[in-house]
């Protein structure tokens, strides 16, 4: 991926060209559709961001879909009210029966959508004034369906779980995106930051919610269809990362779960589809690439017996030919670079000071292993298919560091039981670690120290922000004591 970005990244720059004009008469009637479910805390600065959008206002409908069970229905409400009354084309549409979550509020959005194209933000995003007259003009080409941008940060630096979550990805969206789209492979619609063409859309059958990754399948499908999407690397639209373990397990739990329920639903497709060898190969493998966490699981309990394999079969590593091991010590080596290589790359792309943050592609690594049980669990689960609800990432405005993560925390969080299973895992590895050392064999020692800590950090952080809402209660009992 880092060749073929290196090799193609200018066909996904941004063309100076294709930048619109307000003055343009001729400028299509857009939809923003902004998707939401309880984002009490984001929800204002998500519709101030829309209204604020470049655009004519009466070629400028923003629909709010509005999923919420909370106060925040209240407070969409009035906020919309008072844009309406400043002259914006803006709409409150709430549903009760969240039917199809998200997706189908998209789909039921686009039935009252005015607009030729439909640009979409999760609540947690905030594109720039200019978004629209950056991203329009791409349509020109009748053969473009979709055109995404790069997703940015609001909170990067807010803890040590948003500095390895950046990491990961920038490297989806200055590498591999370029990658794939600028060699005209097939890329996917990220689910925000993002504008379709309607006609693209109902081509390639609407949006559909037997998966939890309703981007990943309709992207797909469209270009099944012989759309083809724009990406550009140039232009950034910031979000906020998840700061909490909780909210970023449950953001991978659907991710994972998705892109394996898409790939069950579209490999046969595109399997039988007459496209190249290449972009099924790409696709193919971009849609089970969610299957290295249990693959690592699985890597990881065979350690031990390994390990033990001379004691109980009588077989003894020291007899295999020095150049088998030398060439699959060689072999193994050249692999664990190539996330290296390609994390790193994407910084030196972003940033000046690139080298001062590698210190955070270790952790990366060890965040990246620890959630392994989580997605195992939901690749399973996709894979078996079985059934389970829309979980969103809770958005609390976390934007710099003296914001407070548990006064924001409204609800208690249960305690999620896979914790204790990354926990096993954590412990598991440490007794790798001992057994390497009693039968000489410290190959592995490395990995299995970043696997332990891995583990044995989101499984402490899974438990420990359970406890958080308890906290202020606790303290509370004890000052009436003291009164009483």
């Amino acid at each position: 991926m880092v060749f073929l970005y290196s090799r193609y990244k200018q066909n996904c720059a941004e063309d100076e060209s294709k930048i619109l004009s307000l003055k343009d008469k001729n400028l299509p009637a857009v939809t923003v559709q902004l998707p939401i479910f309880n984002e009490f805390y984001v929800v204002d600065r998500l519709i101030e961001s829309a209204c604020n959008l470049q655009y004519p206002a009466k070629k400028l409908q923003i629909q709010v879909l509005d999923d919420s069970t909370d106060e925040t229905i209240e407070k969409v409400a009035t906020l919309v009210a008072q844009y309406k009354k400043k002259g914006i084309w803006i709409e409150h549409v709430h549903r009760t029966n969240r039917k199809g979550h998200k997706a189908g509020a998209l789909d039921e959005g686009m039935a009252k959508a005015k607009g030729d194209y439909i640009a979409i933000f999760d609540a947690d995003f905030t594109p720039d004034p200019d978004f629209l007259l950056r991203t329009m003009g791409y349509f020109d080409d009748e053969s473009i369906g979709m055109v995404q941008t790069r997703w940015g940060h609001i909170n990067e630096t807010y803890n040590i779980l948003t500095k390895a979550q950046s990491f990961g990805i920038d490297g989806h969206f200055m590498i591999e995106q370029v990658a794939r789209n600028g060699s005209s492979l097939w890329m996917n619609f990220n689910g925000t930051a993002g504008i379709w063409r309607r006609s693209c859309i109902e081509d390639a059958g609407g949006w559909e919610h037997d998966t939890l990754t309703e981007d990943f399948d309709l992207s797909y499908r469209a270009e099944l269809k012989g759309w083809r999407f724009r990406y550009i690397k140039d232009v950034v639209c910031k979000a906020e990362i998840p700061a909490t373990m909780n909210a970023y397990k449950a953001q991978q739990f659907r991710w994972c779960k998705g892109s394996i329920q898409t790939a069950v639903k579209l490999i046969p497709r595109i399997w039988k589809s007459k496209e190249s060898w290449k972009i099924k190969g790409e696709a193919i493998t971009h849609l089970i690439n969610y299957s290295v966490h249990p693959l690592m699981i699985i890597n990881i309990l065979l350690t031990a017996p390994l390990l033990l394999m001379e004691y109980w079969a009588g077989f003894k590593m020291d007899d295999l030919p020095m150049e088998i091991l030398f060439g699959s010590a060689a072999v193994l080596s050249v692999g664990s670079m190539g996330p290296v290589i390609f994390y790193a790359y994407s910084q030196r792309e972003i940033h000046k000071n690139w080298k001062s943050k590698l210190v955070y592609l270790p952790i990366l690594v060890m965040i990246g292993t620890g959630i392994a049980v989580m997605n195992t669990y939901a690749w399973v689960e996709a894979v078996f298919g079985v059934q389970s609800g829309f979980k969103r990432t809770p958005k609390l405005r976390i934007e710099k560091e003296g914001d407070s993560l548990q006064d924001k925390i409204k609800y208690v969080v249960p305690v999620d039981y896979r914790a204790f299973l990354e926990f096993f895992m954590g412990a598991y590895c440490v007794f790798c670690i001992y057994l390497s050392f009693m039968v000489g064999k410290p190959y592995m020692i490395g990995f299995m120290v970043l696997y332990s800590i891995g583990f044995f950090y989101v499984s402490y952080l899974s438990v420990a922000e359970s406890f958080w809402k308890f906290k202020p209660a606790t303290k509370a009992e004890k000052e009436l004591r003291a009164v009483a």
